[in-house]
């Protein structure tokens, strides 16, 4: 495998404008996940960026951005934009999609997702799981839950469903979280597909793959690295920052 891992990011998020840029202890959001994903050393990292300011951002923290054409409806076109201009040869057969709101994803997490793909010859998109935070996520639909038939060490499991939807029972429950890695060809088959009827009814593009047949393995984490998408978020952040950066 020869991964490259690509980090989508636009300041126009409805709930957070200008997030990528938003200071957490002294440093812009989207640079501290590059530097995140750069400590995990899987492949070279580079930032698909909707404008102007996230690329002079990178950029001025020595790190590389492609800016993509602002009006790119997902994450996913923003990555094969950014693909085509920085490996137009196709020499990276594996995508790693890290979102650029988790500015503290352990890079232990990238290396895991990746390693699903270097496993698992059928897996054609590798995700991260993560144990329920408390029990109410059970019932929390903007908690996105992950059904997994499980590894015998309990590490790893191939996706039946994704879900919004209260999940029952004694068994874990795994809260999604969004990173992914994709075989080159997957992600162009995903992103050339119109979204499917499962897509629209629970808002979540992973059905499409799995309506596709792709086949999406999931790695468990030890817990869902902290996701920033509104103010209170980010107050979060920085005071965890202020924290670990002691």
């Amino acid at each position: 495998m020869n991964p490259i891992v690509l980090i989508p990011a636009r300041m126009a998020a409805t709930r957070l404008p200008g997030k990528p840029l938003a200071d957490i202890g002294g440093v812009p959001m989207i640079v501290r996940v590059m530097r995140q994903a750069q400590a995990a050393d899987v492949g070279p990292v580079a930032v698909a960026a909707g404008d102007p300011e996230i690329v002079a951002a990178v950029e001025a923290a020595g790190g590389r951005a492609v800016l993509t054409d602002p009006g790119l409806p997902s994450g996913s076109d923003r990555i094969l934009a950014a693909l085509a201009e920085l490996d137009p040869g196709a020499r990276h057969d594996v995508v790693i999609n890290l979102q650029g709101d988790m500015p503290f994803v352990p890079p232990s997490v990238l290396l895991d997702c990746g390693a699903l793909l270097a496993t698992h010859a059928s897996c054609d998109i590798a995700t991260v799981v993560a144990p329920e935070a408390t029990t109410g996520d059970r019932t929390n639909p903007d908690v996105v839950k992950a059904v997994l038939t499980m590894e015998a060490d309990g590490r790893s499991g191939r996706a039946l469903y994704f879900t919004r939807s209260t999940l029952y029972g004694d068994a874990p429950v795994w809260r999604h979280v969004g990173i992914y890695g994709y075989r080159r060809i997957a992600l162009q088959r995903f992103n050339a597909a119109r979204p499917s009827p499962l897509e629209r009814r629970e808002k979540l593009e992973q059905l499409r793959a799995l309506e596709l047949g792709l086949s999406i393995w999931a790695a468990v984490a030890e817990a869902a690295p902290i996701s920033v998408d509104n103010p209170a978020d980010l107050e979060r952040a920085r005071a965890y920052a202020g924290t670990s950066d002691d």
